[in-house]
């Protein structure tokens, strides 16, 4: 069984837009895999149907074996306890530590304080900022700061991390580190990995799998691909 199977997807929204059509996607655990098109093809949309921030209006989405197209929603926090998600703004709590900001979530699922600092300072370590536990957030850098997003998001050891234009915010160089780490991520602890992203030279850099969107329907899916969207679209 694959570790996300989408079949026959559809989403339409209330005011009529299809962003998603006949989708279907197969994807192993383990796998890192790209997802381009240009702005407003279905990317998003696709990414927040395997966390349950949008329901298929047709069709399943399977994530870890759990149906989510199906899910109700007193159950998504459990699906979501399963998952990594990093987004493109920060989203950092500005009067926390860096060390508070990645635990906040495991103190809200009432860990043992001993566990959560060893889950912490084992997800910071892995994202090279072990040495910031007491800065805030105002005192990193952006690079810094998504390592903290990403140590965040790894730090209750997901299957699947979800990277939705992680490097939208920054410039070439930390974008290319920022990359480097979740490639670690992957690779080292076997996360699967699904980025969205606008960024050729990264894609075409990693080698990784390529899904292309272009007005919600899937137009090419190459292991080894290269960026191919059209973003005059």
């Amino acid at each position: 069984m694959k570790f996300i199977d989408i079949k026959n997807c559809y989403k339409v929204y209330k005011n009529g837009v299809t962003a998603l059509a006949d989708l279907n996607i197969a994807i192993d655990k383990g796998e890192f895999v790209f997802i381009t098109g240009a702005s407003g093809c279905g990317k998003s949309t696709l990414v927040k149907l395997l966390y349950r921030e949008e329901k298929p209006t047709k069709g399943q989405v399977m994530v870890g074996g759990i149906n989510v197209s199906k899910l109700y929603n007193s159950r998504v926090y459990k699906l979501r306890r399963k998952l990594g998600i990093v987004f493109q703004d920060f989203k950092l709590l500005p009067k926390l530590t860096v060390y508070e900001n990645v635990a906040f979530g495991l103190d809200n699922i009432g860990l043992k304080s001993s566990l959560i600092r060893s889950k912490v300072l084992k997800a910071l370590q892995i994202v090279g900022l072990k040495d910031k536990t007491k800065s805030f957030p105002n005192e990193l850098s952006g690079g810094e700061q998504q390592r903290v997003c990403i140590a965040r998001a790894i730090v209750n050891e997901p299957k699947l991390l979800i990277c939705d234009e992680p490097t939208g915010n920054l410039d070439p160089k930390t974008s290319k580190e920022i990359v480097k780490v979740i490639k670690n991520i992957n690779e080292d602890l076997g996360t699967t990995v699904i980025m969205v992203t606008h960024d050729k030279e990264i894609v075409n850099s990693l080698k990784k799998r390529v899904i292309t969107l272009e007005n919600g329907i899937l137009t090419s899916d190459t292991k080894k691909g290269s960026y191919t969207a059209d973003e005059s679209n």
